[in-house]
């Protein structure tokens, strides 16, 4: 892992076109700026945890679990 300090303003370039700004500090905070090409995709680490954790909920998922998830689904969709 790269460490670098940065201030408020300061920036860093990871490649050629994508840049992280810091925008501010609070506490125990920082509030970072990303600018990036839209194909690039930025995750926080937790969404992308999550999305990977459902992931292989799904390959291991048999076909009568899939069914009584649509079943569920459905009976949610004709609740008012």
């Amino acid at each position: 892992m790269l460490i670098i300090r940065r201030r408020v303003g300061e920036s860093v370039f990871i490649g050629e076109d994508i840049e992280v700004e810091v925008l501010d500090v609070c506490g125990g905070q920082i509030k970072i700026g990303i600018e990036a090409p839209r194909d690039i995709l930025v995750l926080r680490s937790e969404v992308r945890l999550t999305a990977e954790a459902n992931r292989l909920a799904a390959l291991h998922a048999g076909p009568a679990a899939l069914t009584k998830l649509a079943k569920k689904f459905r009976a949610q969709l004709k609740k008012p």
